[in-house]
């Protein structure tokens, strides 16, 4: 099922984005922001598992999708701020990437499947 898929995908994600903030000094701030993103991507596709309707079920993915989008802003700004190497950013940007077009698929087949019936 692509859900647990996700789910899976989005909780391995925020583990490794944390183990990595571990590692950074300074930019506490910066840091924070990732963590919170990052994490609550994962924290919203749980949520939909639980949505009371379909559109509540559309709206926390949507969610995740944007705290996706945030979580990929700050790996780039990390990124060019040289704060953390390309080489270490790179897989956290890809799997953020993955994650994302999961996402905007799952949203555009429950929004399809929520006007057909």
């Amino acid at each position: 099922m692509p859900d647990n898929k996700l789910a899976d995908a989005s909780m391995t994600f925020a583990v490794n984005i944390l183990k990595m903030c571990d590692s950074v000094k300074g930019h506490y701030s910066l840091i924070n922001q990732l963590e919170r993103s990052a994490t609550s991507i994962g924290a919203n596709i749980r949520e939909a598992h639980y949505a009371h309707s379909k559109s509540d079920f559309i709206s926390k993915l949507q969610i995740a999708l944007k705290e996706c989008y945030e979580t990929d802003y700050w790996l780039e700004l990390l990124k060019r701020a040289e704060i953390v190497s390309s080489d270490q950013l790179s897989p956290f940007i890809h799997d953020c990437g993955a994650i994302r077009r999961i996402l905007v698929a799952s949203v555009n087949t429950a929004k399809k499947n929520s006007e057909n019936k």
